[in-house]
């Protein structure tokens, strides 16, 4: 039989002092020193550039969706900014992947990680999608509605009672582009 033994009220005590002792690095160095110990893959990161990662890079992307969206108000910019980070992080599952899959683990082992990988990118994925839905809605909300008038008063005019005709050949042409597509489509996979 196993006996527990409870700690005494002295060694209660001594853990306590020596808990207060102990609070961590007080200098900035030692903060940035021990910043990123509990990091592991970096998918849940509050920063988006991690160590050993190129921030130079990750500007880069940012500056090329903004020259390619070109944000107009705060929100559109935060849009673009979300758009960016899902990218970024993104690229780091591939790379994690390609990392898992590379180690002679077991797979065991290599399967459960390879299923959250896919996890997150599949939630990265969906955030970038929706990011670029909502900019692309505010996009086309701030766009004028009417297209402007043309001026067409040099154009003939079609005379009185031929949109009948007009109509009826209209329809006709369609069919016969579309007979022709179908006989393509039939030869194609007849051969």
């Amino acid at each position: 039989m196993v006996q527990k033994y409870m700690a005494t009220l002295k060694q209660i005590e001594a853990n306590r002092l020596n808990a207060l002792k102990s609070t961590g690095p007080k200098t900035p160095e030692g903060k940035a020193a021990v910043r990123m110990n509990a990091l592991r893959h970096g998918l849940r990161a509050r920063t988006v550039v991690l160590p050993g990662e190129n921030s130079e890079e990750f500007h880069q992307l940012c500056d090329d969706l903004e020259a390619e969206w070109n944000p107009q108000s705060t929100t559109e910019q935060f849009y673009v900014e979300q758009m960016a980070v899902s990218q970024w992080k993104l690229t780091r599952i591939e790379v994690a992947e390609k990392s898992i899959t590379m180690q002679e683990a077991a797979a065991k082992i290599q399967i459960p990680l390879l299923d959250r990988l896919w996890q997150s990118q599949c939630r990265l994925e969906r955030s970038y999608a929706r990011a670029q839905r909502e900019l692309e809605r505010l996009q086309k909300s701030r766009r004028p509605v009417d297209p402007p008038e043309v001026d067409d008063s040099d154009k003939p005019r079609p005379r009185a009672g031929s949109g009948a005709k007009t109509a009826m050949m209209d329809r006709c042409s369609n069919l016969l582009r579309w007979r022709n597509c179908s006989r393509v489509a039939i030869s194609i996979r007849r051969s």
